[in-house]
């Protein structure tokens, strides 16, 4: 049985992880989880799961499910914050710990993790794009699996498997083009919040599902890519792929793709994950060949989509500009959400800050966590008043 701390149990990844879970009780224990401030959420996860620890990052969260657990004579040890995630990211009795939070917040226990030598179920993309290089090192120093969780990661890993590294001429990401595909700059200068948010395929949170709106989150995904399969980044491609079918691809050297296919549910490479090397009974719905759409492929405009040429940009300079771009895209996709900016706005932001702030070729985790510190605060000085 496999022992497992889910960090980001509320959210999407870390939901369908949950139900991953509850399919295979036989196979896995679910130890510890953490949230931001839901606490309905966590509470229903207790009674349901009984884990050890429970983690929640706001204060007032926190004092109100620490206080059902006592009134209602629970087990469950409550923490809190940063030292909280941390905690449950090193328990000497976890053997895989999913990172499913949002933003640079999974980085430190990530690294936590890793240290104490647990399997990482990776769906937490900042943390290979700010610090790949220190995550990968200390993944090989301490004999850690990076199991990728994301549909494009996870379809690229499986479509290595059995075939040479060396073999490997490009990676193929696919994507689905967000809600905009095919417009150009000018027919995105008044677009609103919630049209933003309504991808035509996949059921995300808000940041994701902005980040996907300006193919940032594709950006994010080659420099994943580029850390976890260690390939150049003029040999990784973005193939837009609005029906989602065929979730990433790798052509060898000799001519041949090998293509992943599967429902649109991320279910499938979180079983995978979680259970690799191993494959289970299916608990998504079966692929109807009989009952398909025509799949059809694009390149990806980027010029009208910045933020994806940028991240190909921040990737190739390296050293600490991928932190400089993600701490950029993350207050700016704040500012988006709160309607203090506008959307075209993000793409303007991150080209000024990659072009404001110095690059740091051999950084550590401070210099990480300074930078992103203090990309974040210029950000929301500059752009996050009234205007």
């Amino acid at each position: 049985m496999k022992r497992i701390t889910i960090l980001g149990a509320t959210g999407s990844i870390g939901t369908q992880t949950l139900e991953v879970i509850r399919r295979e009780r036989e196979k896995f224990h679910l130890v510890a989880v953490s949230a931001n401030n839901s606490c309905k959420k966590i509470i229903g996860i207790i009674n349901e799961f009984n884990p050890s620890y429970a983690v929640l990052s706001n204060e007032k969260a926190y004092e109100e499910v620490r206080d059902y657990c006592v009134n209602n004579n629970l087990k469950t040890k409550i923490l809190l914050g940063m030292e909280g995630l941390n905690t449950i990211s090193t328990l000497p009795e976890v053997d895989v710990v999913v990172t499913s939070v949002v933003g640079m917040i999974g980085l430190v226990p990530t690294l936590k993790a890793i240290e104490a030598g647990k399997d990482i179920a990776l769906a937490n993309k900042e943390t290979l794009v700010v610090a790949g290089k220190l995550v990968i090192s200390e993944a090989e120093k301490y004999n850690v699996k990076i199991l990728p969780v994301d549909s494009e990661h996870s379809a690229i890993f499986q479509c290595l498997q059995g075939n040479k590294r060396e073999d490997v001429r490009e990676l193929l990401l696919t994507a689905s083009g967000g809600p905009f595909r095919g417009r150009k700059r000018e027919e995105l200068l008044q677009v609103t919040v919630e049209e933003a948010l309504k991808h035509p395929r996949w059921d995300m949170g808000k940041k994701i599902s902005i980040d996907s709106a300006t193919l940032m989150n594709k950006g994010l995904e080659v420099i994943e890519a580029h850390w976890l399969f260690d390939v150049d980044y003029d040999n990784i491609k973005v193939v837009v792929h609005p029906q989602s079918v065929i979730h990433s691809m790798v052509e060898y050297k000799d001519g041949s793709v090998v293509a992943q296919l599967g429902s649109t549910d991320m279910k499938l490479p979180i079983q995978y994950a979680l259970n690799y090397p191993d494959r289970e009974e299916a608990i998504v719905a079966k692929l109807d060949f009989y009952d398909m759409e025509n799949l059809t492929f694009e390149k990806p405009d980027l010029e009208t989509f910045k933020p994806l040429k940028l991240a190909y940009k921040a990737g190739k300079i390296g050293g600490t500009m991928p932190a400089i771009l993600n701490a950029a895209n993350e207050a700016a996709v704040e500012l988006f959400l709160s309607k203090r900016i506008k959307f075209l706005d993000i793409g303007n932001i991150l080209e000024e800050c990659m072009s404001r702030f110095e690059v740091i070729d051999n950084y550590s985790l401070e210099d990480i966590l300074n930078i992103d510190k203090e990309v974040k605060q210029y950000v929301i000085n500059k752009f996050g008043v009234d205007r």
